[in-house]
């Protein structure tokens, strides 16, 4: 019976240091993201809806699949 409780326990904690990588992964990637475009910006006045709208567009996709990979990780648990 105890070993069952530790496997579920390993489990869960597994899941949940996979969903925090994932979000902190995702949370620098749409930093640094950021950072460059607004380095771009600042470089490049006359294209700033152009970065803007790549830079939206990337930070989506990082977003996505760090919600994936959240859901992922809380679905290998069970």
């Amino acid at each position: 019976m105890l070993s069952l409780l530790l496997e579920a326990g390993i489990a869960q904690l597994g899941a949940a240091i996979g969903a925090g990588l994932a979000v902190i992964g995702a949370g620098m990637g749409i930093g640094r993201i950021g950072s460059n475009a607004m380095d771009a910006m600042a470089r490049q006045p006359e294209k700033i809806g152009d970065i803007r709208t790549a830079m939206i567009i990337a930070a989506a996709l990082v977003e996505g699949v760090a919600f994936f990979a959240v859901i992922i990780a809380l679905l290998c648990n069970k």
